[in-house]
């Protein structure tokens, strides 16, 4: 009983630590309550791509025009808005148009699948090795985006932030 009490404590207070750092980094974005809610959780990502070395705020805001052009020549209306937040335009910000879309974590999650697939059609990726197993995330990294943020625009958000591969939390996941 008492191991069990002494386990059940354990995870109580890593929890709480979890939940804590969280909403501190949640209560630090100055986009929370206005593009989107408070994430419900924030997510860590090790980069498996190192950044360009000439990536500027420049290039990732014409990034952000070009995928706008893209969207606007398709011949429906895309259900989600794609926009760079920051004084550097690292926060990728995409929100949902439409009621119910966006609203889960999975169909976050579906849609970066969707655009992963996207992803590895570009010049970028064709230049590597392995594209097929390079991510949006890994996209987004390589143009210097440190967060992901996807929303329904109502109740739901989840946060993504891109962490470097020398990271001391990227580090010790690839120890273990």
């Amino acid at each position: 009983m008492m191991r069990l009490l002494s386990t059940f404590t354990l995870l109580l207070f890593t929890v709480l630590a979890f939940t804590s750092n969280v909403n501190a980094q949640a209560s630090q974005d100055r986009y929370v309550g206005y593009y989107y809610p408070s994430p419900q959780q924030i997510e860590l990502y090790c980069a498996r791509v190192p950044q360009l070395a000439d990536i500027t705020k420049k290039r990732r805001v014409g990034f952000i025009i070009g995928v706008k052009n893209g969207m606007n020549q398709q011949p429906y209306e895309t259900p989600y808005a794609v926009f760079a937040k920051g004084s550097q335009s690292t926060k990728l910000i995409i929100i949902s148009k439409v009621e119910g879309y966006l609203n889960t974590v999975y169909r976050a999650r579906a849609l970066l699948a969707d655009l992963s697939t996207s992803a590895r059609t570009t010049p970028i990726f064709a230049k590597s090795k392995a594209p097929e197993e390079l991510t949006f995330l890994d996209l987004m990294t390589i143009l210097g985006f440190n967060s992901v943020t996807l929303s329904d625009g109502g109740s739901f958000s989840h946060q993504i932030q891109i962490l470097s591969a020398k990271h001391p939390n990227c580090i010790k996941t690839k120890k273990s």
